[in-house]
């Protein structure tokens, strides 16, 4: 499927994606309220979060610049260091905005 290259191609492109995105979210949300919560269902539940996390993160480690990789040192030792995620994240934000600002 090709959309132009115009406004309404623009327009058409997040309309679809929106929609990919809620109906994705929804039917995690469907599936889940008929799946019983239990004990071997909430370890799988937390360590996918650390899976996706990781996903995410080691691309970025392995082929990003300078800046991307001692702001992924600072989160994690203002992280090691204070084990709470808004001064991390905060920390490898201003990490990273210094090292290209520089």
């Amino acid at each position: 499927m090709t959309l132009p290259a115009s406004l309404a191609g623009a327009i058409a492109a997040i309309v679809i994606m929106a929609l990919v995105t809620y109906l994705t979210r929804a039917g995690g949300v469907f599936i889940m309220s008929r799946v019983p919560i239990g004990p071997r269902v909430e370890r799988f539940i937390n360590a996918m979060a650390g899976s996706v996390l990781v996903a995410v993160i080691t691309p970025m480690a392995v082929h990003g610049d300078w800046g991307a990789r001692l702001a992924l040192v600072a989160t994690l030792a203002v992280m090691l260091l204070l084990q709470k995620p808004l001064p991390a994240i905060t920390a490898g934000i201003v990490t990273a905005a210094l090292w290209r600002l520089l």
